[in-house]
């Protein structure tokens, strides 16, 4: 079963993207997210939709992060991408996402936010930045999101409060800095992964 877990793989390089993700994936993490303030962040968006098309299975979701405009969509598509991640909830960016049959999840902070993005046709929620909004309010937001609205916390999420997060219903979450940052050899990447999944598990 694929874990609801989004690698954030913020400052990654092309030639080292291949052996970090294949240290996520046998994690048992299946989405992996490419920013696109990273150094050629398409080239490493394409190779790794090659490399998982070819040595991992079709369960695997590579996309990418920091996605402002329709036509940065429109360039991850044909880079190979399917997932789309931003820190707003820009209406246009979640409808061209979805019209090319990508994964849209927009970020959001506000309940007003929350139901412009699900009206507009999003996969799922990027809470952002999730420690800002806390808990509390956390619940409160889903106490009114339409049933069936995945909610993942992105912020400051990490394996000392995944079990506080999902004791209050988020049902996912984004991990950057706690997985990844630039100069972590592949090896690195898959020990911290491995401990977050196992973090994520124990906490069901």
């Amino acid at each position: 079963m694929s874990l609801p877990l989004v690698a954030i793989l913020r400052g990654v390089a092309p030639h080292e993207v291949i052996a970090i993700a294949d240290e996520i994936i046998a994690a048992g993490i299946t989405r992996i997210e490419v920013p696109l303030n990273s150094p050629e962040p398409l080239i490493s968006i394409a190779a790794l939709a090659t490399h998982c098309e070819t040595h991992h299975d079709s369960k695997i979701l590579i996309g990418a992060g920091t996605v402002l405009t329709v036509q940065q969509v429109r360039d991850v598509h044909a880079a190979g991408g399917r997932l789309i991640v931003s820190p707003n909830a820009d209406v246009e960016v979640i409808r061209e996402s979805r019209r090319l049959e990508m994964v849209s999840m927009p970020g959001i902070v506000t309940p007003t936010e929350a139901f412009a993005a699900v009206a507009a046709g999003a996969s799922g929620l990027k809470l952002f930045p999730a420690t800002q909004v806390g808990i509390t309010n956390m619940k409160a937001m889903l106490a009114v999101l339409p049933a069936g609205t995945d909610l993942y916390a992105v912020g400051g999420i990490g394996t000392d409060n995944f079990a506080e997060w999902r004791a209050a219903g988020v049902h996912g979450a984004g991990l950057g800095t706690a997985i990844y940052s630039p100069g972590l050899t592949a090896t690195d990447v898959g020990v911290r992964a491995r401990a977050l999944v196992a973090a994520w598990v124990a906490a069901d």
